[in-house]
């Protein structure tokens, strides 16, 4: 029987000053000589968000390779190891089958032996992928509001604009000149290659495909 603890932190500040890895460290090095189990190896995930799933991180892969019948996983925090419910249940379940215990400290102790626990795991798993889901919701809400007010989210420019100091998207009046030209000459019928040659021919160059993402936007 091996034991093994894994530890995340999702940013790289926090990997660089190591103090949240420290602190799981040790209370994973606790819980183990309560428990008279002594850790072998320590997987450690730095600067990796816990949206990944186990398997698709560094770490958390070597881990999954590694694991024999009767080793035994412990973990500070569920959220150390899992932020996804369906991830979490379908990892949990390889687990039991393959015979490896998995200790959430957080959550008590064993979560693949004890029935009260596994139900107290679902939840929190649930409740963990819902906490994301907000979280998503926030974001797309502050996006969606800078987008309304012509703020800059980053990527490519867009075609007619330019980005101000303040980092606002302001008008560029040769190429919104260019795109109310857009606008007639598709109105009219007259090909995006056409098109795109009508515009290069004042001087601005764009392709066929940005004549096509200039409109779309302009339709918006």
């Amino acid at each position: 029987m091996a034991v093994y603890a894994y530890t995340r932190v999702s940013t790289d500040r926090q990997a660089n000053e190591g103090e949240s890895l420290d602190v799981q460290q040790r209370t994973i090095t606790g819980y183990a000589m309560m428990h008279g189990l002594a850790v072998e190896r320590v997987f450690v995930e730095r600067g990796v968000s816990g949206s990944k799933p186990l398997g698709e991180r560094p770490a958390g892969a070597d881990l999954l390779k590694v694991l024999q019948t009767g080793d035994v996983i412990i973990t500070a925090k569920l959220d150390r190891m899992f932020r996804s419910a369906s991830d979490a249940l379908s990892n949990l379940e390889d687990l039991k089958r393959r015979g490896v215990h998995l200790h959430m400290i957080d959550l008590g102790g064993d979560v693949t032996a004890n029935g009260i626990a596994k139900l107290v795991f679902t939840i929190l798993s649930a409740v963990a992928e819902a906490e994301r889901d907000r979280i998503r919701e926030r974001v797309a809400t502050v996006k969606a509001d800078q987008r309304a007010r012509r703020r800059y989210l980053g990527g490519s420019v867009p075609f007619g604009y330019r980005v101000s100091e303040d980092g606002a998207l302001v008008e560029h009046e040769a190429e919104q000149q260019a795109i109310r030209e857009m606008r007639e000459a598709r109105a009219a019928g007259r090909s995006l290659r056409a098109i795109a040659a009508q515009i290069e021919a004042r001087g601005i160059s764009i392709s066929h495909v940005g004549v096509k993402q200039a409109l779309s936007a302009a339709a918006r």
